[in-house]
C-alpha cells in the first residue's frame, strides 16, 4: 500500500457506534483533544482523563465531565476501549506498550519517540497485539491540504513531477523547549515529511537538508537551527522541496503546491476572513491566523472523525504504524544530512 492509499471519511455521517475513550496527558494538546471529544465529535464518549500533574487532569475533567484517573487505572479500566496518548514524547513508547497489552485502540500524538529503536519497540507491541492504531498527523485532514492529496491521487494534475511545501510558524518556541524537542526536523518538519509521503504517494528514498540560525541565536546555543530547507527524492522520481522557519512575522504560513504533467494543485493560506479592500495606494487583505488552533482546528476535528470511521468500519489506519516509523526515519536522515553536509539515503537510517 502506498503512503497515500489509506482511506477515510471526512464527514461524521450517520449516528456512529460509541467508543469510550480516555485521554492520557492533559497539557495543551490533551486539553484540545479532550474538549473536541467531549463536545464536538459524535461517536466518542470521553470517560476519563489522567496526568502526572493531578491539577491538570482535574482542570480538564471540570470542563468535560470526565472522571479523573491515574494513568495505570485508566489503562486497566474495563469501561474504556480506546486511549489517546497526549503525554510528553519521552513517555509515548512505554504507554504504547502498556495500552497495547491492555487491548486498547490507540491514538498517539507524534512523534512516537526521538529514537528509532524505541519507535520500533512501541510499534512492534502495537502490531503484535493487533490493536487499532493511529498517529496524530493532523495536517493530513486539513481540507486544503487534503484537496491537494485528492488531486494527485485522482490524476487531476497528471503525473506528479514535484511537490513544494512551505511551513513557517509565527513565533519561535522557547530555547528551553528547543533543547528537549529533538530538533526542528523531529519536532516541526516531521509534519511536512508526512505530507510529502501522503500527497506524493511514494516513499522517500533520499534526503538532503541544509539549515541555519536566522531567527534567534539562543536556538543555535541550544544546539538546533531555526531555518531549514530539505530536498526529498521519492521512489517514483518525484522531488519534494520543503522550506521551514520558526518565525514568520505575518502569521502561520502553510502552503502546498503539487505540480504535474497536466497542471498543479495548491493549498494556500487561509485569511481571517475573505474580505479585502482596494484603494489608490494598496490592496488591504486580512491577516493570516496566528494561533495554531485558528489555522488547524478543523484538521483536528476531521482527524477524530477519520479515527472513528477506522475504528467502526475497519480498513487501513488513516495514519498507521508504517507512517509513524517512516517520518521518523526521514527526520533522522535530515538531521544526519545537516550534520554531515551530504545527501542521506533513508535506508542508511533503518
Amino acid at each position: 500500500m502506498s503512503p497515500r492509499d489509506a482511506g477515510f471519511a471526512v464527514d461524521s455521517g450517520p449516528a456512529p457506534t460509541t467508543r469510550r475513550i480516555g485521554i492520557l496527558g492533559c497539557g495543551r494538546i490533551g486539553r484540545l483533544h479532550a474538549g473536541l471529544l467531549a463536545g464536538e465529535i459524535p461517536g466518542f464518549e470521553l470517560v476519563a482523563v489522567a496526568d502526572v500533574v493531578p491539577a491538570a487532569a482535574e482542570g480538564v475533567a471540570a470542563t468535560t465531565g470526565a472522571r479523573v484517573s491515574t494513568i495505570e487505572d485508566l489503562l486497566g479500566a474495563d469501561d474504556i476501549d480506546t486511549v489517546g496518548i497526549c503525554t510528553s514524547t519521552d513517555t509515548h513508547v512505554d504507554l504504547l506498550v502498556a495500552a497495547a497489552a491492555a487491548g486498547k485502540a490507540i491514538f498517539c500524538e507524534k512523534p512516537v519517540s526521538l529514537d528509532l529503536a524505541q519507535v520500533d519497540r512501541g510499534l512492534a507491541a502495537v502490531e503484535a497485539a493487533g490493536v487499532p492504531f493511529m498517529i496524530g498527523f493532523n495536517r493530513r485532514f486539513d481540507p486544503g491540504h487534503h484537496s491537494v492529496h485528492d488531486a494527485v491521487a485522482a490524476g487531476t494534475i497528471g503525473e506528479i513531477h514535484s511537490l513544494r511545501i512551505t511551513s513557517r510558524d509565527p513565533a519561535p518556541p522557547p530555547p528551553a523547549y528547543v533543547a528537549v524537542s529533538g530538533g526542528i526536523f523531529l519536532d516541526m518538519v516531521i509534519h511536512d515529511f508526512d505530507m510529502a509521503r501522503f500527497v506524493v504517494g511514494s516513499e522517500v528514498t533520499e534526503v538532503y537538508a541544509r539549515g541555519a540560525v536566522r531567527v534567534d541565536p539562543r536556538i543555535g546555543e541550544a544546539g538546533d537551527i531555526d531555518t531549514a530547507v530539505s530536498v526529498l527524492a521519492h521512489a517514483d522520481g518525484t522531488l519534494t522541496t520543503i522550506d521551514n522557519s520558526r518565525e514568520a512575522v505575518y502569521g502561520f504560513d502553510q502552503r502546498i503546491e503539487a505540480f504535474g504533467s497536466a497542471g498543479m494543485a495548491v493549498s494556500d493560506n487561509p485569511s481571517a476572513h475573505a474580505g479585502w479592500s482596494i484603494g489608490r495606494q494598496a490592496r488591504v487583505g486580512q491577516p493570516l491566523p496566528w494561533f495554531f488552533l485558528d489555522r488547524y482546528m478543523e484538521s483536528y476535528r476531521q482527524e477524530w472523525r477519520a479515527f472513528h470511521h477506522y475504528l467502526t468500519e475497519g480498513g487501513p489506519s488513516p495514519a498507521g504504524t508504517a507512517d509513524a516509523r517512516a517520518c521518523t526515519v526521514i527526520a533522522l536522515a535530515a538531521g544526519t544530512s545537516l550534520r554531515e553536509g551530504r545527501p542521506v539515503r533513508t535506508a542508511e537510517i533503518g
